[in-house]
C-alpha cells in the first residue's frame, strides 16, 4: 500500500470503520475519495485528515441504495484512473428473526451488502486488470462462517462477501491486483444503533474498538493475508477449517448418490 498520488475509495466512511480507514491510509499518503450518505460528516472528515496529513481529500454523498446514486458513483470508480484503492465498507445489519422482519429491511442489506459491494468492485476492475494494479479491501463479518436466529439475512450477505472475495483471490491469482477480506467480530460501531440489537447487550470484553479493528485488519494486508480474521489469535484454527472445506468440496465430486441416500 504505498501511494504515489493514488486516490483511495472508502464507503461507508462517514463514521466507524470507514471513518478509520480513511486516518489510516490519509496517514500512509493517499489522497481519498470519501462516500457515505452523511455530507456534513464526510466534509468535516475530510477537511480534518487534509491538515493532519497534508493529503486530498474529496467528498461523494451517496445513499448505495439508490440507483441513481450507485449509477453515479460507478462512473467515477470506472473513469478515474488514479483511483488504486477500494474499502467495500459500507453496509448494515437488521438482526431479528425472518419471520419477524420487514421484507424492505431484509432487501436494504441484500442491497447494500450485496449488490452494492459487487457493482463497485466490478467498476473498478477493467481498470485494475488493464494497468495490473490495483487493492479491493471487502468488509465481511465473523457472522460470514455462523448464523445466528436472529442473523440469516445478515449472514446470508456476509457469506457472500467473503466467497465472492475468495473467488476473486483465485481470479486475479497471477496478476498485481490484491483482494483481502476481512472479518470483523463484534466491533463497537454504530451499526449496532439500528441493528436490533444494542450494543449494551454484548458483553464487552467481546467488543474491539475501531481502531483496533482497522489497525489490526492493515497489518494483515501488510503481512499478505487474503482471508484477515482480527481478533482471532489461533491461525490454525482458520487454516483447519480453511482445509476442511476443501475436503468437504473435493468429496462431493463422485457423481454417485451417498451410499447412506440410497433408495433400499
Amino acid at each position: 500500500m504505498t501511494p504515489s498520488t493514488k486516490i483511495a475509495v472508502i464507503t461507508g466512511a462517514s463514521s466507524g470503520i470507514g471513518s478509520v480507514y480513511a486516518d489510516r491510509l490519509a496517514r500512509r499518503g493517499y489522497d481519498l475519495l470519501l462516500v457515505a450518505r452523511r455530507g456534513e460528516r464526510l466534509r468535516n472528515l475530510a477537511a480534518k485528515l487534509e491538515q493532519a496529513y497534508g493529503i486530498k481529500a474529496e467528498t461523494f454523498v451517496a445513499d448505495l441504495e439508490k440507483e441513481a446514486d450507485l449509477v453515479a458513483l460507478e462512473a467515477v470508480l470506472a473513469g478515474n484512473p488514479a483511483i488504486h484503492l477500494l474499502v467495500n465498507n459500507a453496509g448494515i445489519a437488521r438482526l431479528s428473526p425472518v419471520a419477524e422482519t420487514s421484507i424492505k429491511d431484509s432487501l436494504s442489506q441484500i442491497a447494500l451488502n450485496i449488490t452494492a459491494l459487487t457493482r463497485l468492485t466490478q467498476a473498478v476492475l477493467p481498470a485494475f486488470k488493464e494497468r495490473n494494479q490495483g487493492v479491493i479491501v471487502n468488509i465481511a463479518s465473523a457472522l460470514a462462517l455462523h448464523a445466528l436466529p436472529v442473523s440469516s439475512v445478515y449472514s446470508g450477505t456476509k457469506g457472500f462477501v467473503l466467497n465472492f472475495s475468495r473467488g476473486l483471490q483465485q481470479e486475479l491469482a497471477n496478476t498485481g491486483i490484491r483482494i483481502q477480506v476481512v472479518l470483523p467480530a463484534a466491533t463497537a460501531t454504530d451499526l449496532w444503533d439500528i441493528s436490533g440489537v444494542p450494543l449494551a447487550a454484548l458483553a464487552p470484553e467481546t467488543v474491539m474498538s475501531v481502531e483496533h479493528l482497522v489497525d489490526a485488519a492493515l497489518a494483515g494486508f501488510d503481512q499478505g493475508e487474503s482471508v484477515t480474521l482480527p481478533s482471532m489469535a489461533d491461525t490454525g484454527l482458520w487454516e483447519r477449517y480453511d482445509t476442511a472445506r476443501s475436503d468437504l468440496f473435493v468429496a462431493m465430486q463422485t457423481g454417485q448418490p451417498a451410499p447412506r441416500l440410497l433408495s433400499l
